[in-house]
């Protein structure tokens, strides 16, 4: 199976984005650090743009023999951020005030 290298990233946005909406309301949130990716990739003409050439994935289940061309090894780091280039984290609560918050009843004189 192939993709295109801009259609896996496209599908780890969108993972993320799910997971962000997986954690509205939760107690505990994620900053999300940086993401490595490393894909075997192979450069193949682009048919409908003539000079113009595609990265597509290739799967692991591709062997040697079947290739169409030479794979390549490519890895991308991504540092995701939200729209307005802060940190993406992976909650939906708003930022708690520093500190431990109400110690009534927890901490002994």
């Amino acid at each position: 199976m192939e993709i295109e290298l801009a259609d896996a990233v496209a599908a780890v946005r969108n993972e993320l984005l799910e997971a962000v909406t997986y954690g509205l309301g939760q107690e505990i949130g994620f900053v999300v650090g940086p993401i490595e990716l490393e894909f075997a990739v192979e450069l193949k003409a682009d048919v409908k743009v003539a000079g113009k050439f595609k990265a597509w994935v290739v799967s692991a289940d591709v062997g040697a023999g079947v290739s169409r061309g030479t794979t390549h090894k490519v890895k991308v780091s991504l540092t995701p951020k939200d729209k307005s280039g802060g940190d993406l984290r992976v909650h939906g609560s708003a930022p708690r005030a520093a500190g431990p918050g109400d110690v009534s009843g927890r901490i002994q004189p």
